[in-house]
C-alpha cells in the first residue's frame, strides 16, 4: 500500500491486529487497499464460523497464558514516587509486579508510604509481609532456613541517582538469624532471588486470575545449584501443579523427576523440517537426551548404591564378614545386623570421609565402619561433630577387639584367619604358613600377613585381602562350626552398636 509517511509508521508499528485496524481508519484518505484490509479484518472473524464460536463461547474459558523469565527478580532498593509513576504508566516490570505483590501480601499500598501520620502502622504491615512470605518461602527453600525478609524505609542517599533521589525509598533486606546480619536482597545468590521473586509474584497473580492460568518458565533453575532446583521441582509439583499446568524448559539433570519421564518432551530442531516436539524420549539426539541420562545416573546412585540407612564400608571383605557373621549370630538366636542397612563398600579407607559428607548431604542416615588404625578416622569424627554422622555413626572394630590397633578380621580368633589365609592361597604358598612364622607382636593379624608375603614375595608380594574372605563365603559349611563364642560375642555387640545408629521410624 502507498502511505504517507505519518500513516505508514503507525502502521508499522502495529503489533496486533487490533493496533493494525485503529491504524487503518486513523488514515485521513485511505487508499482503497487500506479500505478493503480494514474491511476483510472487521468480516473475517464473522465469516468463520467456527471463530465465532471461539468469540461468543469459547474465549471466556480460555487459560491465561503467563511467561516468567530469569530476569524477572525484584528489585531490592525503589523509590516509591517512582514506582507510583509507573505503575499508572503501565511501564512497570514482571519484578516489580512482585514487589507490589509482595506489599499487597501485607495490605499496604503505595499511597502509604506517603502518609506520614501513618508511620506505625506501615511498619508492623511491613513486618508481617516479611514474616508472611518468609514462613512461605522455607516451606519450600530448605538450603538455609536460618534466613528472613524484611522491608525497611530509608532516606534517600547524598548522591544518589535518580530514580533513587525521590523519597521515599523501600529497600529489602535478608536476614541471616543465625549469623545476626543483614544484607540487601540485591546482594543474596541470584537463586534466592529469583525463587523467593517468582513465588511473590505468583501469589498476586493468583488472587488477580479468576481463569486457570498455563505458567511458562523460562530456565527456572538456570541461577541454582542441584539441591535448590529439587526445591523448585518440589514447589512447582505440589504448590503450581494441582492447580495450573506448568510448561518450563530446562537442560539441567536435576531439574527432570526419573520418577515422572512420561512428563517430559524432547525439543529438537531437524534439518529441512524445523523443531519437533516429541514425547518418545528415546528419539532424541544424544545432546538432547543427555540431561534425562544424567538425571537417571543420579537416581540410580541413590537407590542402588545406597538406602535411607547407608552404613560405609571400606572394603568388599568388609560386606562379606558382617553378612557370614551376622548370619552366624542369629543362628544362636541372637540379633545380627538389622536387614533395614544398605551396606555400601566404597573403595579404601582414604573415601569414607568423602563418602560421607556427599551421602549426608543428600540427607540420608550414614554410620561408618572404620579400622581403629585408619588415618581417616579424625576426618570422618569431625563429620559427625558437624552433624553430617547420626551421634552414633563412627563406629571402630578396636572397640569390640579391645585393642587400640585393629582390622575387622582382628574379630576372629588367629588361628581361624590363619586357616582361610592358607585356603586361600593354597596353590601359591610351598608349604602352609604357621602361626609361628608371623610376627606376634604386631596387634594386627592382616598386618603379619603383609608383611610375610612380602618377605617371601608371595603372590608377587601383595596380600588380597578378598582372598579370605571369599573362602569364608564359598565354605561357610566348613567354617561357621569353628566360630567361639568369644567371637560371636565380639560380633553381637558389633551388630548391637551399628544398629543403635539406624534411623528412627525406618
Amino acid at each position: 500500500m502507498d502511505l504517507a509517511p505519518g500513516a505508514a509508521a503507525d502502521v508499522d508499528q502495529a503489533t496486533t491486529v487490533a493496533e493494525l485496524l485503529t491504524a487503518l481508519d486513523e488514515i485521513e484518505e485511505p487508499p482503497s487497499a487500506a479500505t478493503r484490509l480494514a474491511e476483510r479484518i472487521r468480516n473475517w472473524r464473522k465469516e468463520d464460523v467456527g471463530l465465532h464460536l471461539i468469540d461468543a463461547y469459547g474465549h471466556r474459558l480460555m487459560p491465561k497464558f503467563v511467561y516468567y523469565g530469569d530476569y524477572d527478580v525484584m528489585p531490592g532498593k525503589v523509590s516509591i514516587p517512582d514506582l507510583v509513576n509507573r505503575r499508572n504508566n503501565g511501564t512497570l516490570e514482571r519484578g516489580e509486579l512482585a514487589l507490589l505483590s509482595l506489599l499487597d501480601m501485607a495490605g499496604v499500598t503505595l499511597r502509604d508510604f506517603q502518609q506520614t501520620d501513618r508511620h506505625e502502622r506501615l511498619i508492623r504491615e511491613l513486618e508481617n509481609s516479611g514474616n508472611v512470605i518468609s514462613d512461605e518461602v522455607f516451606e519450600y527453600w530448605s538450603q538455609n532456613t536460618d534466613l528472613e525478609v524484611k522491608l525497611e524505609i530509608l532516606p534517600v542517599e547524598e548522591g544518589a541517582q535518580p530514580p533513587l533521589n525521590q523519597p521515599p525509598i523501600l529497600q529489602i533486606r535478608v536476614r541471616n538469624q543465625r549469623h545476626r546480619v543483614s544484607v540487601p536482597f540485591d546482594d543474596r545468590s541470584r537463586g534466592f532471588v529469583w525463587f523467593f521473586s517468582f513465588l511473590a509474584y505468583f501469589n498476586k497473580l493468583e488472587e488477580a486470575e479468576d481463569s486457570d492460568l498455563i505458567l511458562l518458565l523460562d530456565e527456572p533453575g538456570l541461577s541454582l545449584h542441584g539441591r535448590a532446583q529439587e526445591d523448585l521441582l518440589k514447589l512447582i509439583d505440589k504448590r503450581l501443579a494441582p492447580k495450573h499446568q506448568v510448561l518450563y524448559t530446562t537442560h539441567s539433570p536435576f531439574m527432570v523427576s526419573p520418577r515422572s519421564l512420561h512428563r517430559v518432551r524432547t525439543v529438537v530442531d531437524h534439518d529441512k523440517v524445523g523443531t519437533k516436539v516429541s514425547s518418545d524420549i528415546l528419539k532424541a539426539d544424544s545432546d538432547t537426551a543427555f540431561p534425562l541420562l544424567a538425571a537417571m545416573g543420579i537416581e540410580m546412585t541413590q537407590t542402588l548404591f545406597v538406602g535411607e540407612n547407608t552404613l560405609l564400608l571400606e572394603g568388599p571383605s568388609d560386606l562379606i564378614y558382617l553378612d557370614v557373621l551376622s548370619d552366624a549370630v542369629e543362628s544362636e538366636g541372637q540379633s545380627g545386623l538389622d536387614p533395614q542397612w544398605v551396606k555400601a563398600p566404597i573403595g579404601g579407607a582414604g573415601k569414607l570421609s568423602t563418602f560421607a559428607t556427599l551421602l549426608g548431604a543428600n540427607k540420608l542416615n550414614v554410620a561408618v565402619l572404620v579400622d581403629s588404625s585408619t588415618k581417616d578416622v579424625q576426618a570422618v569424627q569431625r563429620l559427625r561433630d558437624n552433624g553430617q554422622l547420626t551421634r552414633n555413626g563412627l563406629v571402630e572394630v578396636g572397640e569390640f577387639t579391645g585393642t587400640g590397633d585393629a582390622d575387622i578380621e582382628d574379630l576372629f580368633e588367629a588361628d581361624f584367619y590363619l586357616d582361610l589365609v592358607n585356603r586361600a592361597y593354597a596353590a601359591q604358598l610351598p608349604k602352609p604358613i604357621t602361626a609361628a612364622d608371623l610376627n606376634g607382636k604386631d596387634p594386627r593379624i592382616v598386618r603379619r600377613f603383609e608383611a610375610y608375603f612380602r618377605q617371601h614375595d608371595i603372590a608377587g608380594g601383595r596380600f588380597n585381602h578378598y582372598r579370605p574372605a571369599a573362602v569364608l563365603l564359598r565354605e561357610q559349611a566348613d567354617f561357621l562350626p569353628k566360630l567361639t563364642p568369644a567371637v560371636l560375642g565380639r560380633a553381637e555387640r558389633l551388630f548391637d552398636k551399628i544398629n543403635g545408629a539406624l534411623k528412627h521410624g525406618s
